[in-house]
């Protein structure tokens, strides 16, 4: 059997047949397996439907019939699970420090992944990168090309709704950089299946959702560094009218107030990716403060501070404790602005540990309104590096299950 799905846009509103499709197919996922009976109760669809929606499926070799469950009395209900063979997905993720690709089965489980450091510009030739990196990935994972049903693809920026454009931030104090490369249309050429392109923090939200949390998660948040937010909404990605949603940071391309663009960065600005700290630790020891940072040579990238903290290194420890602190006056405002009931930290920084994270939560409880954060959780990233290529991996499997 040969899964195809067909290319669709963005924030469609899903037919009554493809909200059933998801909605059943995502319970099979994620609790097979499971009865027919159970799948009912969950969804609330009526057994009929589920049974003839489960019989579809099955006819095309989608879900497997497997074990009997333990009966109260009379016939034992038959339990299903997804055929997780029947397609296999591909995803690939900029992050702020590397790429990584992902190849899952219809059950996302991970056959195979790949980790590249990231280039060090924004430019065409990183999608040809990206490109490589999803033909290396099926190459290596021995899964047959024709079994491959998509590929997502997640990065930084602002897409446009066919995913053809996109237009990347620059580093503070920079302009912005549009490539007119299509993504989508580069992938599809390569690959001959349906491509879906989405922004990293949006991404790595979804595949949070999708493959970490309770289900019952609606409203959640995705700090991807200071950069950028993902933000889901009654379960959905917000993207706004234009896609530009979860752009944290003002921006004017005419200012040229290079100190007035730094002071801005940690109240309404755009932020560094590493929320400033590297330029922090080295504003430390040119005060005098002693650190073995001292002996690195060249600029002090995070992973230089994440392991000095990890050492107790003074500079290191008291740098990371800023930056949470800053990180965690934004927090706070999107916390009393959006109300949700998780935060997740990641796009790399989360990687910092507890120094960085108690110190978020610390200034959210100084700054967010008590009514905001009486129940609020802040956690890291559970997919860390993986999460923008899992979270892509997402998107592609539920236009798998919509149109099923």
């Amino acid at each position: 059997m040969t899964i195809k799905i067909k290319p669709m846009l963005r924030d469609r509103i899903l037919t009554d047949k493809e909200r059933k499709n998801l909605a059943i197919l995502e319970v099979v996922r994620k609790n097979g397996p499971i009865s027919r009976t159970d799948i009912s109760k969950v969804t609330e669809f009526n057994i009929v439907t589920v049974s003839n929606y489960i019989n579809h499926y099955i006819k095309k070799g989608l879900v497997i019939e497997g074990e009997l469950d333990e009966s109260t009395g009379g016939r034992k209900p038959v339990l299903v699970e997804l055929n997780p063979k029947a397609g296999y997905i591909v995803g690939v993720g900029l992050n702020m420090f590397s790429m990584v690709g992902v190849l899952v089965d219809l059950e996302t489980n991970v056959i195979h992944e790949i980790r590249h450091d990231r280039p060090p510009i924004n430019s065409e030739e990183v999608i040809y990168e990206l490109v490589n990196l999803a033909d290396e990935i099926i190459k290596k994972s021995g899964v047959e090309g024709e079994k491959i049903v998509g590929v997502g693809v997640g990065v930084p920026g602002i897409i446009d709704e066919r995913g053809r454009t996109i237009r990347w931030p620059g580093a503070l104090g920079s302009k912005d950089l549009s490539v007119c490369l299509s993504i989508k249309d580069t992938f599809e050429k390569k690959f001959n299946v349906p491509c879906f392109v989405e922004n990293d923090a949006n991404a790595a939200v979804l595949g949070e959702k999708w493959l970490g949390l309770d289900r019952d998660v609606k409203n959640m948040l995705y700090m991807f560094s200071g950069v950028g937010c993902g933000i889901l909404i009654d379960g959905d990605i917000y993207r706004g009218s234009t896609g530009a949603a979860g752009e944290l940071g003002i921006y004017n391309p005419r200012c040229e107030d290079k100190e007035f663009i730094k002071e801005s960065a940690t109240q309404l600005g755009r932020w560094e990716g590493d929320l400033g700290m590297s330029i922090y630790a080295q504003e430390l020891m040119q005060k005098g403060e002693p650190s073995k940072l001292k002996e690195i040579k060249g600029t002090i990238s995070i992973k230089d501070l994440i392991r000095a903290s990890r050492d107790k290194d003074p500079v290191a420890v008291k740098t990371i404790e800023r930056g949470g602190e800053q990180l965690g006056i934004k927090v706070a405002f999107l916390i009393n602005l959006l109300n949700p009931e998780i935060v997740v930290i990641g796009g790399g920084i989360e990687d910092c540990g507890a120094v960085l994270l108690d110190s978020v939560k610390s200034a959210v409880k100084e700054w967010a309104l008590e009514e905001a954060t009486s129940q609020v959780k802040i956690i890291p990233s559970a997919f860390g590096e993986k999460s923008v290529a899992l979270g892509v991996v997402g998107i592609v499997a539920r236009e798998v299950f919509a149109q099923a």
